[in-house]
């Protein structure tokens, strides 16, 4: 059974009851994060940098590894969904483990930004890199949340996986390749 046949198309009032609770969720995920960024006062110092040359370096290599993690998520997304020609049983657990060391890559980075230097509205790419970091927990907990319900509307993962992947890539644009090219290459 392909995994576009796992769902039935349910009454447009049920579909959408289903998704309310995810998104409400995810909503005030998002809003906490960033009432939490704002409030509390940055100290400057979070999180070890593990081997890096500094935070910034820490955090430029593991956003980088996270988007190329996603890049691994929508192929094999794809591949699930039969839009590429990948076969196998090695598609639906290397999309599992790519997600979930993904997120984890993301975890200290997030950490750091909101402990450390907090949500920044001064400056414009600050500003947008602190909305999608904000955005990006949100939708995550959406998604994971409206992933095992039966019932849902067929283009919910999809949806929601897609706005994941770009809310990443849009952070990765506001932070690692802003630091590979405004500071350089560093490890």
């Amino acid at each position: 059974m392909s995994h576009t046949q796992q769902y039935s198309t349910p009454r447009r009032g049920s579909a959408v009851v289903l998704l309310v609770v995810p998104a409400l969720v995810g909503g005030a995920i998002a809003t906490a994060l960033g009432v939490y960024g704002e409030l509390h006062p940055p100290t400057g110092f979070a999180v070890g940098p593990g081997g890096f040359t500094g935070p910034l370096a820490m955090k430029a290599w593991l956003t980088t590894g996270a988007a190329l993690l996603a890049i691994v998520q929508v192929l094999t997304a794809m591949a699930m969904w039969g839009k590429l020609p990948f076969e196998g049983a090695w598609v639906e657990p290397t999309h599992r483990w790519s997600g979930r060391i993904a997120f984890l890559l993301t975890v200290p980075v997030a950490f750091h930004c909101l402990y450390a230097v907090g949500a920044r509205y001064d400056e414009p790419r600050v500003m947008i890199h602190s909305i999608l970091g904000c955005l990006f927990y949100g939708i995550f907990a959406t998604k994971m949340l409206a992933l095992p319900k039966r019932g849902v509307p067929g283009w919910t993962l999809p949806v929601l996986g897609g706005l994941l992947f770009t809310l990443l890539v849009g952070l990765w644009l506001t932070s690692s390749f802003w630091f590979f090219t405004t500071i350089g290459v560093q490890f």
